[in-house]
């Protein structure tokens, strides 16, 4: 009997779907190519838009002394927030426009940690301004790219590199400067405990030869439509703020609210309550689309497998279990050695990886959403992961301005 029916499901309804399919060959065959020409097209313009912008990429040294909490550089990447790219649909679909993204860098070269920021060539003057209104002791200088020396060779080096993605969702926020305390600025410089302070350390303790680095890519996160290349309209991030709230009221209360009572506040911990607090006040900070990439790369002869889990557990301090936090997603490696012969995928899956890392691609062509997703990161969030320490930082390789700037006087000749 299921035989039969087996049969006559393979015979008859297959065969007609067939016909189907062969009789309308000539539509679906027309809809394949057109999708697969206007892909084509949009690679082919982006990457050439791309070309023509140019990049920056700026060494900042940090002054001698940061008296100022991580409230100042959320203050600089209020800056960096910029959703408009292609104005109107010529600018999406025949110059190729795109919103700006830029990659923050927290990098240790054979120990030295340095702190970088890339950017399309037209950021430069902005970035410089807005560092120096909240910093005037640093420094921002053109630097010399440490990642065009990466070149994937691995017969001379080994690499580790991994993607990261978020614990929960987008609108929890990762444990920020705020929960430390360090936006209260009436501390001994012996009682802050900044979260910064374990990558700083970890990053200096490299020895010469590794390179480790830290990139925060960011672009910023906005409602998407056709201009953006989609036919179904993508929300911002702020619906999902209200959702995850309703969800906390609604399912995790101890108490259940009574019948036909709608829940309150008054029934969550005070756990429940401070988490809601913090997703409530991420909210109203600008936010991002992001991603954070893992880079260590070393001559064969002194790779430390050890650095890979300091590199990942440098991370930690930035999450909770109320709110979020930041873990890896994908390894660029392959978990068996039978799964890869020759170790052709490895090889290609770290190439790739160094690639990707040194065009700083991830939101367009020509790795777009390469390994990873993009989640979601405000100005606070980002301004706790990438800020500039106090002396609570001893890192004693880390690269500070060597004095203080101070003004020309003002009756020098001209």
């Amino acid at each position: 009997m299921l035989a039969d029916f087996v049969a006559l499901f393979d015979n008859e309804i297959l065969n007609r779907a067939l016909h189907v399919i062969v009789l309308l060959w000539p539509i679906w065959a027309t809809a394949l190519a057109i999708r697969v020409a206007f892909h084509l097209w949009l690679s082919y313009i982006h990457q050439d838009w791309i070309n023509k912008q140019g990049s920056v990429f700026l060494e900042v040294r940090l002054p001698r002394e940061v008296a100022k909490s991580p409230a100042a550089m959320e203050l600089v990447l209020n800056g960096f927030w910029e959703s408009s790219g292609a104005g109107h649909l010529a600018d999406a679909f025949w110059e190729g426009k795109l919103r700006p993204w830029f990659s923050l860098e927290i990098v240790s070269i054979g120990g030295e940690v340095k702190f970088f920021i890339w950017a399309l060539s037209n950021w430069k003057r902005i970035i410089e301004s807005r560092i120096y209104a909240q910093y005037p002791e640093a420094q921002v200088l053109d630097a010399v790219d440490y990642a065009r020396a990466l070149h994937y060779d691995p017969d001379k080096i080994s690499m580790f590199g991994v993607t990261t993605k978020l614990n929960k969702a987008d609108a929890y926020p990762i444990k920020t400067y705020v929960e430390y305390e360090l936006d209260k600025g009436n501390k001994e410089q012996e009682e802050i405990i900044d979260p910064i302070t374990p990558v700083l350390e970890y990053l200096g303790s490299l020895k010469p030869g590794e390179v480790a680095g830290i990139q925060i890519l960011i672009r910023a996160n906005k409602k998407e439509g056709l201009i953006d290349s989609r036919l179904v309209v993508k929300p911002d991030w702020k619906g999902g703020v209200k959702e995850e709230v309703k969800k906390i009221i609604e399912n995790e209360a101890p108490v259940k609210a009574e019948k036909d009572k709608p829940p309150t506040l008054m029934a969550l911990t005070d756990e429940q309550k401070e988490t809601i607090k913090a997703i409530e006040r991420n909210a109203g900070k600008l936010a991002f689309d992001s991603m954070i990439r893992l880079l260590y790369v070393a001559p064969k002869d002194i790779f430390d497998k050890t650095k890979l889990m300091g590199l990942i557990g440098s991370m930690r301090q930035f999450g909770s279990d109320n709110l979020n936090g930041i873990r890896p997603d994908k390894f660029m490696s392959v978990t068996y050695p039978w799964q890869d012969f020759r170790e052709m995928r490895k090889r290609n899956i770290q190439s790739t990886h160094i690639d990707a890392y040194k065009r700083r691609s991830f939101f367009n062509v020509p790795y777009k959403n390469l390994n990873g997703k993009p989640y979601v990161l405000t100005t606070e969030e980002l301004a706790t992961l990438f800020h500039f320490p106090g002396l609570v930082a001893t890192t004693p390789t880390l690269s500070r301005a060597p004095s203080k700037r101070a003004e020309a006087p003002a009756n020098l000749p001209v």
